[in-house]
């Protein structure tokens, strides 16, 4: 990763290994498939996948319910 390109995996969970606050707070832009997704909790490049919410819905913790979402992942930062 250097100052221009984000990392591989990230999430926006704080109790995630792959939390960063400093390059959220940066801003992070997310391409799947050639769409530009804004609502993305977690990417990793590498593997081909993000998750994303599912609707309103929450889990027995109050987190939001995710889907997997597999293939081509573009990343960049929005600042």
């Amino acid at each position: 990763m250097t100052d221009t390109t984000p990392p591989d995996r990230l999430s926006n969970d704080p109790r995630s290994p792959h939390y960063n606050e400093a390059l959220l707070e940066r801003g992070v832009g997310i391409k799947v498939n050639g769409v530009e997704r804004t609502n993305v909790e977690e990417y990793c490049i590498s593997e081909g996948w993000v998750r994303l919410p599912v609707g309103k819905s929450l889990d027995r913790h109050g987190n939001p319910m995710t889907m997997k979402m597999k293939g081509t992942i573009e990343a960049w930062f929005l600042s």
